[in-house]
């Protein structure tokens, strides 16, 4: 059986029969396409939904916001590009970003054929300061984004449908509360990220009969209305049982 170094320098043959004599050939043969990665950066905060984003640098987009995002190097893993990118913008260094989607419309930018990759990360705004203090970088309300540079507004709504598919999936919103939190705080949550108001009754029936909350007894203070309990979410009993766990349907 031959390694990898053997197949690799086999010949290969192009499509009018010539021979190519290596894979450094071939490779220089191709197609040379741009490739980017974009941040979406969702963050929760004073029960609203927003996303992390700056001004386009382009003439063509003046005013307008972007994703953040920057070109993928030669040598870098697109992972590591979203990273960099993601730290070299906003100083945060501590946000799991997942990659979610490559767009790929030949005409999605003005200079030529680019291809991006989106990665997607939901945080808790007032957990996450942003590091580098930039004018040109804001939160924005996800509900009142209309337009965007580049075709960054059908990439935020596809991460953003993305996004409420994932937290009916998984429990993610639990680490964007406070250790103890009001199933008020807790339906706040749903509703500002679903963009729905959700029937109070059988949204706390759905989350007791899942018996993943903890009640520890206490109950808010200095709340402008009547104190609710406080709860906790039990990570090690989901642990346990997440093989088994279908979802939430409201």
């Amino acid at each position: 059986m031959n390694n990898d170094s053997s197949v690799i320098q086999q010949p290969v043959r192009t499509k009018n029969g010539g021979l190519i004599k290596s894979a450094e050939k071939l490779v220089t043969s191709y197609p040379r396409v741009p490739i980017t990665v974009d941040c979406v950066i969702f963050g929760f905060d004073e029960n609203e939904l927003k996303i992390l984003l700056i001004r386009s640098d382009l003439e063509i987009f003046k005013g307008q916001w972007s994703l953040l995002g920057d070109f993928a190097a030669d040598n870098e893993e697109l992972d590591d590009a979203a990273y960099r990118v993601l730290c070299e913008r906003t100083g945060m260094d501590d946000v799991y970003l997942e990659q979610v989607r490559t767009f790929s419309k030949p005409g999605r930018h003005p200079g030529g054929r680019v291809l991006t990759v989106a990665y997607c990360s939901l945080l808790n705004i007032e957990q996450h300061k942003l590091g580098k203090m930039d004018n040109e970088l804001h939160w924005h309300s996800v509900q009142n984004i209309k337009e965007m540079a580049f075709d960054h507004k059908e990439i935020m709504d596809y991460c953003y449908n993305w996004l409420q598919k994932r937290i009916m999936e998984h429990p993610l919103g639990f680490n964007l509360l406070p250790e103890k939190f009001s199933l008020r705080e807790l339906q706040n949550l749903y509703e500002a990220i679903l963009n729905v108001k959700l029937d109070r009754r059988n949204f706390r029936k759905k989350f007791f009969s899942m018996d993943f909350l903890i009640d520890t007894g206490e109950y808010e203070d200095d709340v402008p209305h009547r104190p609710g309990r406080l709860y906790q979410f039990n990570f090690q009993k989901y642990e346990l049982n997440k093989r088994r766990w279908t979802g939430i349907d409201f």
